[in-house]
């Protein structure tokens, strides 16, 4: 066992030690099934120096006692593992304006970290999704949009010249959904500006199966926005291995819990053209 080399986090390795601006991972809590904490407990205690944020996915914690929900967060930040609310604010519109900031203050009392703005569920205005950006930051959270490459047809700004401030007459909604992955990254450069500290991009018509992966959006995301504030769901470990070998270990991912394992011996690896998956998809799945 002398030779054994320990996993380390030193600069010139894959990533450095927590807490990480890249290279991050995020992992998945309650969504489908019950989330217990002796098994995060075991997660944490057996990878958590892997694992940097842990998202309640689905708005499972509305389902939970709110003195459950603060044990999890406490047990989360023993490891410095930070807590994301996942996308649950577009329940809040039917509130007002004032349930929003209401919610900014229910999820500081329960200890969450960051929150999740889906801006598509949403259907904001861009003025008012930067405003709650502002909002979440003013509370002293992590603001964190997540956009889809796909939007509302009359969401899409009409080309043409007009005078600043003039009159626009509405365009009625419709269902039709438009690919625009250039109003994705105007969107998200000035949720940026606003102080968002990442941008989510959601894993549908851009990276849910391994095989369909669309190559040109991710590149043209990356190039304008960074990696280091951009984090993409891998929702399968073909995907992980995908993002790996295209952009290296310091690529943000959101993955499955059972998936941390794995994707942090991706992280390792320099993976070959033919690259197997580390681990077989039984191992370690709870």
């Amino acid at each position: 066992m002398a030779g054994y080399r320990w996993k380390t986090f030193f600069e010139e390795e894959d990533r450095p030690e927590k807490p990480r601006r890249f290279g991050v991972t995020e992992m998945s809590g309650p969504h489908y099934s019950l989330f217990s904490q002796n098994l995060l407990q075991d997660v944490f205690y057996s990878m958590g120096q892997f694992v940097d944020g842990l998202k309640f996915a689905g708005g499972s914690q509305s389902l939970m006692p709110k003195s459950y929900v603060k044990d999890i967060t406490n047990l989360a930040h023993k490891h410095n593992v930070y807590v994301s609310t996942g996308d649950w604010a577009e329940h809040l519109q039917r509130g007002g304006p004032s349930a929003f900031k209401d919610y900014i203050e229910e999820c500081k009392e329960l200890g969450f970290d960051a929150i999740e703005i889906d801006v598509g569920s949403l259907g904001i205005p861009e003025e008012v999704l930067l405003r709650y950006v502002r909002l979440v930051k003013s509370g002293g959270l992590r603001a964190k949009p997540l956009f889809a490459v796909k939007f509302n047809k009359s969401d899409i700004p009409v080309n043409g010249d007009r005078a600043f401030g003039s009159y626009v007459v509405p365009t009625p909604q419709t269902s039709e959904l438009v690919e625009d992955v250039h109003l994705l990254i105007r969107r998200a450069e000035r949720c940026l500006e606003a102080g968002a500290d990442m941008i989510m991009i959601d894993a549908d018509d851009v990276c849910r199966q391994a095989d369909s992966v669309r190559a040109d959006i991710i590149a043209k995301v990356i190039g304008r926005l960074g990696l280091e504030k951009t984090m993409f769901e891998a929702s399968n470990p073909k995907t992980s291995e995908w993002f790996i070998k295209q952009y290296g270990p310091r690529v943000n991912l959101f993955v499955d819990h059972s998936q941390v394992m794995d994707l942090e011996c991706l992280r390792g690896c320099n993976l070959g053209k033919d690259h197997a998956s580390v681990l077989s998809s039984s191992y370690f799945r709870f």
